[in-house]
């Protein structure tokens, strides 16, 4: 497994016949970040939100995953990547974006939106950032007891009808809420990748699709359960359909991550379900 810092990481992304990272130049770290924003900016993709990350906050290494094609570890702010993802496989530096397949592309998102939250949850002081990322963040510890301490999990994945009740701990509902929303951002870039154009059709079809994923219980997070009998049996416990994302974090994740207006975030979500009853017992993060 090869560890590299996030800015050699990024310097030796912005250049895409980079095969030895000892060649890398230096720059300084408005330009590291320039180049990551414009790679991603040319595939019409999100970079507003990823200017919040410091550079050198996350260390990216390059390993032989087997289960995931991805993981990030928040603990020690390591970010690891299959082998597949770097450039020429050589587990050195990662692949330009250009080069990868939409579903690799939305793999990098997820784990870039996993740094994110990361990093605006462990600033010392919440009021050095943006007002954007304090208001994902008050949004998500209150959404993290309201939505996700109480949750229905799917014992087994491959019955998703079959459902039990699970109380989470705070570290367990927030890896849940993690999830979720990375989850979304995933396939949000994903599917923004599959649709293309950025005219009011491909946004029309993004909305059906959106609707389409809502209705069969696509968009769910998983969490690593902290008791060691359960873990035991399972490395992840994903949430039940109940518990999928809801219509109100779509339109701030769409908002603040993906970069739509207002009104055109609250468009998207529109034709998904109401927002949940909480269970019994548990704050309503429904507004009145």
């Amino acid at each position: 497994m090869a560890a590299i810092s996030f800015l050699a990481w990024l310097l030796a992304f912005a250049d895409t016949e980079l095969a030895d990272s000892a060649n890398i130049p230096q720059a300084d770290d408005a330009g590291l970040w320039s180049a990551l924003i414009e790679q991603a900016s040319n595939l019409g993709l999100p970079s507003q939100f990823l200017r919040a990350i410091q550079p050198g906050f996350i260390v990216v290494e390059f390993s032989d995953l087997r289960t995931f094609a991805a993981e990030y570890h928040p603990e020690t702010h390591q970010m690891v990547l299959n082998r597949a993802l770097s450039f020429n496989g050589a587990g050195r530096v990662l692949s330009p974006l250009t080069r990868m397949n939409h579903r690799d592309v939305a793999t990098i998102y997820h784990e870039l939106f996993h740094a994110y939250l990361d990093y605006i949850s462990t600033v010392s002081d919440p009021h050095d950032l943006g007002p954007d990322a304090q208001r994902l963040l008050a949004f998500a510890r209150e959404w993290q007891e309201c939505r996700y301490s109480s949750v229905h999990v799917t014992p087994l994945p491959q019955k998703k009808t079959v459902t039990e009740p699970r109380f989470l701990s705070e570290r367990e509902s927030w890896e849940a809420l993690n999830e979720t929303w990375a989850v979304f951002v995933g396939w949000a870039i994903w599917t923004k990748l599959e649709v293309g154009g950025a005219g009011q059709p491909a946004r029309e079809k993004f909305r059906k699709l959106l609707k389409k994923a809502d209705k069969s219980g696509l968009l769910v997070g998983y969490y690593e359960p902290e008791d060691s009998k359960e873990r035991s049996m399972t490395n992840k416990r994903y949430l039940a359909p109940a518990n999928r994302i809801s219509r109100s974090e779509v339109t701030l994740l769409s908002e603040i991550i993906l970069g739509q207006k207002a009104v055109e975030a609250a468009w998207l979500a529109s034709e998904m379900a109401p927002d949940p009853v909480p269970a019994a017992g548990i704050a309503d993060c429904r507004k009145p």
